[in-house]
């Protein structure tokens, strides 16, 4: 049975980071539907909320036909996590999680939204040092991926309020379908990553190969973009073994990721 991909955007981007994911999956046969979170991409303008991003990827989901993988990167991944726990019993067959090793919690994500606070009030709400940081850190080819469908300025103290009430070991615990973490190896919020494998791997009655953690060589953060081939191939073979899987969903050993 075919499995379609739904992609979840990190913040301040919009769905056309995945566009070398979306071409991928599309060359390998496989549906993929990136989504517009609100106040990003073709939302800009719509303030961010935690119900107003859980709708978007009801609607994504509920859109595609036959077993989704939820794939998300960053505030996409805490999303999806979050997402997948609250509402996604029974209509999702695997959840992807990327840059998202890190709980938003207490003093660093206070500090952050400090600092984000204070970019903001920057007379160009800090798009020159978005524009920056993208030169600096995203190969030349995702450059306009990133910025295509425009860029979130007004979205980080919506955006940054909204993670602070997500709890994703709580969510990890509670989602019953293969669970994979993606992470650069160089990214900054990989420092729990253990902890999340370990929570995925304490669910009681699946199997060990429903749990599993991928650290991507040379990449940082935005691993998408950095290494997208790399990331690519993770996705399409996430999706072919998922075909396996729901064509067999009473093997006592379910292949893995």
């Amino acid at each position: 049975m075919a499995v379609s991909v739904v992609l979840l955007h990190g913040i301040r981007t919009s769905a056309t980071m995945w566009r070398a994911q979306v071409e991928a999956l599309e060359e390998a046969g496989i549906r993929a539907r990136a989504v517009d979170l609100p106040g990003h991409g073709t939302r800009l303008g719509e303030r961010f909320s935690m119900d107003a991003a859980l709708d978007a990827v009801d609607a994504a989901v509920d859109g595609l036909p036959g077993p989704v993988i939820l794939c998300g990167l960053s505030l996409g991944g805490y999303l999806g996590l979050h997402w997948a726990a609250e509402r996604g019993h029974g209509r999702i067959n695997g959840m992807i999680a990327a840059g998202c090793g890190t709980t938003p919690r207490g003093a660093a994500l206070a500090g952050y939204r400090a600092i984000a606070d204070v970019i903001h009030r920057f007379p160009d709400q800090g798009a020159w040092l978005n524009q920056f940081m993208i030169d600096r850190f995203i190969p030349v080819a995702g450059r306009e991926d990133v910025t295509r469908g425009g860029v979130a300025l007004d979205v980080m103290g919506d955006g940054l309020r909204a993670m602070a009430a997500v709890r994703p070991i709580e969510a990890i615990s509670r989602i019953r379908v293969p669970i994979l973490f993606v992470n650069g190896r160089f990214d900054h919020f990989r420092m729990e990553e253990r902890l999340y494998l370990r929570a995925a791997r304490s669910r009681p009655d699946l199997p060990p190969s429903w749990s599993q953690l991928v650290v991507v060589p040379g990449a940082s953060h935005l691993v998408s973009l950095v290494r997208p081939d790399e990331f690519s191939r993770i996705l399409v073979t996430a999706a072919r073994t998922a075909e396996e899987r729901v064509s067999a969903p009473l093997a006592e050993v379910s292949p893995a990721w």
